[in-house]
């Protein structure tokens, strides 16, 4: 056994001498053209990484769970790092590590939960490396997709797969992300750890922010991985720059989704689909309130006695939930305009609203 073993080691050193020296074409060929590029891309890129490790109240965990949550994110500036909204929700203190091991600690610069992107400051510490940003509009099915961050912890983890495809999904979490209009969708491996993180074109240039994964069902590992556009990552951070909270479209009501609603409920307004968001409450000097959506009427106990307007189009575009309308919406920016039809008093009425700038709570 111990002499197969030497024997073993002995082919071992004489292949590794071979390829440094360059006698096997085999493992000379290994070293293509796309295996550089990304070893070049990973190599320099890293150094802007971040692991973001948080600290979780107490009051906003369940039995057994850690009081850490751990994510990834990236510097885009020397003092500013980019990660998930969800990753810093129900932050305590926060905590930053580089890709060196130095560790700092980091506050909340700005928040935009409506696609799952907050902005870190750091101090004391000036980034190695900073990511700029392409065009994730500009990608082609089957482009070559760089994943960098700490998924599962492991920090300084590269993953490597192609773009798919956009297409809309679920929100990642509860009110988190509920206006993304579609995510980039890979087969690199995003996992538990890797949110926030930078994912790179083959130029170095973050094209998405890694967010989630879908999974066949819940008893396997998410297989296909979700991220969140670089261009729409862009215009949040130069909103919250600018004025502090991002400048997407919103009609600023609640909404409630017309499936959830008793059937004869429906039946008894005229309605015979289940499609649609109905309006709740409709705050004073919101969009939906200068353009004159009604909200619905509930009693002292909570509960629906008359519905409000239901709307059923955006711009000519059938909404199904509430979540279309809000992405739909979205998709404009302030002083744009959007038609809705609505559902009132059992027929379809055409409504356009002005969208306003959203200001600071």
């Amino acid at each position: 056994m111990l002499r197969r073993s030497l024997i073993a080691l002995g082919l071992v050193a004489a292949l590794a001498g071979a390829y440094f020296s360059g006698r096997v074409s085999a493992a000379r060929a290994l070293v293509t053209p796309d295996e550089i590029n990304t070893v070049e891309v990973s190599s320099s890129a890293l150094k802007a990484v971040v692991r973001v490790d948080v600290r979780i109240p107490k009051s906003q965990l369940r039995e057994g769970e850690s009081p850490i949550e751990t994510g990834s994110g990236f510097f885009y500036k020397p003092n500013l790092i980019i990660t998930n909204y969800h990753v810093v929700q129900f932050q305590e203190s926060i905590t930053v590590t580089l890709y060196d091991g130095k560790t700092v600690t980091a506050k909340l610069e700005g928040v935009d939960p409506g696609i799952d992107i907050a902005i870190l400051r750091v101090t004391n510490v000036t980034a190695p490396k900073t990511l700029s940003f392409g065009s994730s509009g500009r990608l082609i099915p089957g482009q070559k997709f760089i994943v960098l961050g700490s998924p599962l912890t492991y920090q300084n983890f590269i993953s490597t797969g192609v773009f798919s495809t956009s297409a809309r999904t679920e929100p990642p979490a509860e009110n988190v992300g509920l206006e993304i209009p579609s995510m980039l969708m890979t087969t690199a491996s995003i996992q538990q750890g890797n949110s926030g993180g930078p994912i790179l074109d083959s130029r170095g240039n973050v094209v998405g922010v890694a967010d989630a994964n879908l999974a066949a069902n819940t008893f396997v590992p998410g297989v296909i991985g979700l991220a969140i556009p670089s261009d729409l990552v862009q215009q949040s951070v130069q909103d919250l720059e600018r004025v502090g909270v991002p400048q997407r479209g919103t009609l600023g009501v609640s909404f409630i989704d017309l499936a959830e609603l008793d059937p004869a409920f429906r039946r008894g307004v005229g309605l015979t689909s289940s499609e649609g968001a109905l309006v709740d409450e409709v705050p004073a000097g919101s969009t939906a309130a200068r353009a004159g959506l009604r909200g619905s009427v509930r009693n002292a106990q909570g509960q629906l006695v008359t519905l409000g307007d239901v709307i059923v189009s955006v711009d000519g575009q059938r909404v199904r939930t509430q979540f279309d309308v809000i992405r739909l919406v979205a998709g404009k920016r302030p002083n744009q305009t959007v038609t809705l039809k609505v559902w009132r008093n059992k027929k379809e009425v055409s409504v356009r609203a002005l969208l306003l700038r959203r200001t600071l709570q």
